[in-house]
């Protein structure tokens, strides 16, 4: 061995006085240099797991991984970000873009372990409420510096006191360039399908609206859901809440982006090119005409079976056509989209009950599979004395007698008594007809109401008078027997355990009077199963409260080859899950009737 590779390892005696480039810990003061932007820093906690960082960046240096015991559920995932730092080029496009603020670059760090990629202990940061011995730096975005906060494009609306002497439309539409800007928003991370119970693919329309193809909007429309322009004016837009622009803005406007772009197109047939299917020689009775009977009946047609609808009344689209207001859902637009279904030769028996002009029996022995879709057409009462004077009115009935073109007679003082989106359908209605005063009662708080927001803000705009935490408690007749007054006492809210919303408590101490011509009760729905004869009846499986048919994953219910789906069946009540039951029933029915061969 030489001599100088003897005595080589000594050389490193050298360094044993001069200061380490490490840093022990806890902390020991170590100040990055200031073109140092810092690492990766993620609120496992704040972030949704959107994936838009990873999608963002160029260096292809994040990827997603699931992580366990984050939060998830509607609107959010489990996966988090993981970061390649041999890739990283720490250019910062992945915070500017995340829609939680979650993520962030500093340089307020400490490295613990041996994988610096590890989402969850890679690198221990320092939470700005700590001492640490510099004022750390770095990279993050806000509401106000955010790539992400393109102006929302807001829906116009016509002025409440010109549009509540009318039933034309409310809104007036977006321009063309205000949905492609709107549309230009979306981020394509999909997080919004989370909210749509159809599952309908909304990255993708949005993208094919930002570029003006509203042909290939509408073939992905069609994927899952025959009612889009429906969806697209009336829709309760789950979806939006989900939507990650949401979360430090305003989310899309998503329900009426798929408005907009089925409108472009006047005929739908032209653009599916469908072609002819080959007959399956099976017949599907389908019992109610709305929407998620039309939903069944095309996607059952585009099978090959043959389809009839036996509606009670003389027109198809059952609330879609007879609950909502034509100020809501225009007559051309419902027109459009059912007469389309039927064009791909849907048979309708129209003005035929089940269980009077045609009985259930008769369905079962001369149709291969039944879909149940008679909706939630029978109104509730509050069981109070004086509510069988002339002029008490439910509002399932004088919704649709006005939406029939023979509107009940009303008062010039209305009383409505309920908060969901029916109650305010019928307040609205109510000034339309003519009412000079229209009064809301509901026995909780305006923040309790089940109505949506903006069914709430636009009825207090065109002048409803709400009236929270007050409950009727009778009804005063005149000498003939019509409504004179309401008498009504004041409620108190009481907290309940278990995280319950709070119970409204009547106030009996004093009781209150209203000079009222018409009440309207818009307290609920029930279904109306009297069409099925008793020996069925039993043998259907109801939920616990006896008030939804229970099925199966397939639509089936208790009853081999009946299926059933929308208000009967699905407590949400609302035009876009009735859709996705009647698509789940017509995929149900066809599994069912092909292996039974």
């Amino acid at each position: 061995m030489a001599i100088k590779n003897f005595f080589e390892p000594f050389t490193a005696l050298k360094h044993l006085g001069m200061k380490p480039h490490t840093i022990r810990l806890p902390y020991e003061k170590k100040i990055p240099a200031d073109r140092v932007r810092g690492f990766h820093s993620n609120d496992l906690e704040k972030c949704i797991g959107c994936g838009n960082c990873s999608q963002i960046c160029t260096c292809q240096a994040i990827k997603m991984v699931e992580v366990e015991d984050v939060p998830d559920g509607f609107g959010r995932t489990k996966f988090r970000p993981q970061v390649d730092y041999g890739r990283c080029s720490f250019c910062g496009q992945c915070v500017d873009v995340c829609p939680t603020g979650s993520l962030k670059l500093t340089d307020k760090f400490v490295w613990i372990t041996e994988d610096p990629f590890d989402p969850e202990t890679g690198w221990v940061f320092i939470p700005d409420n700590e001492k640490f011995p510099y004022e750390g730096k770095g990279w993050t975005t806000s509401p106000e510096t955010s790539l992400l906060q393109l102006e929302r494009q807001e829906m116009p609306e016509r002025d409440p006191e010109e549009r509540k002497k009318d039933f034309e439309p409310v809104i007036k539409g977006f321009t063309e360039e205000a949905a492609l800007i709107e549309a230009s928003r979306c981020m394509g991370c999909a997080i919004c399908m989370q909210g749509c119970p159809t599952g309908m693919y909304i990255p993708h329309y949005l993208n094919a609206i930002e570029h003006a193809d509203y042909e290939r909007a509408v073939d992905i429309f069609f994927i899952n859901n025959p009612l889009p322009e429906i969806c697209g004016i009336i829709c309760t837009h789950r979806c939006e809440e989900a939507c990650v622009l949401g979360i430090m803005g305003k989310p899309i406007q998503i329900r009426y982006e798929k408005g907009f772009a089925a409108a472009q197109v006047d005929d739908y047939r032209k653009v599916l090119g469908h072609p002819e299917p080959e007959k399956k020689g099976k017949k599907v009775a389908i019992i109610g005409g709305g929407p998620g009977g039309l939903t069944a009946a095309y996607y059952l047609r585009l099978k090959g079976y043959d389809v009839t609808i036996f509606e009670a009344l003389d027109v198809l689209g059952g609330m879609m056509k007879v609950g909502i207001p034509r100020y809501r859902l225009p007559q051309n637009v419902l027109d459009k989209e059912i007469n389309h279904i039927i064009d791909y030769g849907v048979e309708v028996k129209y003005n035929t009950r089940v269980g009077k002009d045609i009985t259930f029996d008769e369905l079962k022995q001369n149709y291969d599979a039944i879909y149940i879709g008679v909706g939630y057409h029978k109104g509730l009462t509050m069981n109070i004395p004086g509510e069988d004077a002339e002029g008490v009115l439910q509002a399932v009935y004088f919704l649709r007698e006005t939406n029939l073109g023979r509107p009940p007679k009303i008062g010039k003082k209305v009383l409505v008594v309920g908060g969901g989106d029916v109650a305010m359908d019928a307040t609205r209605t109510a000034l339309r007809l003519g009412a000079e005063e229209v009064l809301l009662s509901y026995r909780r708080r305006i923040v309790d109401m089940p109505a949506s927001d903006e069914e709430k803000h636009e009825a207090m705009a065109e002048g409803v008078k709400f009236l929270p935490q007050t409950l009727p408690i009778e009804i005063v007749k005149d000498e003939n027997g019509h409504v004179k007054a309401v008498k009504y006492v004041k409620t108190k809210m009481v907290p309940q355990p278990g995280g319950k919303r709070p119970k409204p408590v009547p106030i009996e101490d004093e009781v209150y009077e209203w000079d009222i011509d018409t009440v309207i009760y818009a307290i609920g729905q029930a279904p109306d199963l009297s069409f099925l004869p008793e020996n069925w009846l039993e043998k259907l499986e109801l939920d616990s409260r006896g008030k939804h048919i229970v099925v199966n994953e397939y639509g089936m219910t208790s009853i081999e080859g009946v299926f059933a789906g929308g208000d009967i069946v699905n407590p949400r009540a609302d035009v876009i899950s009735a859709i996705a039951d009647g698509r789940k029933a017509a995929e149900g029915i066809d599994k069912y009737l092909s292996e039974k061969g």
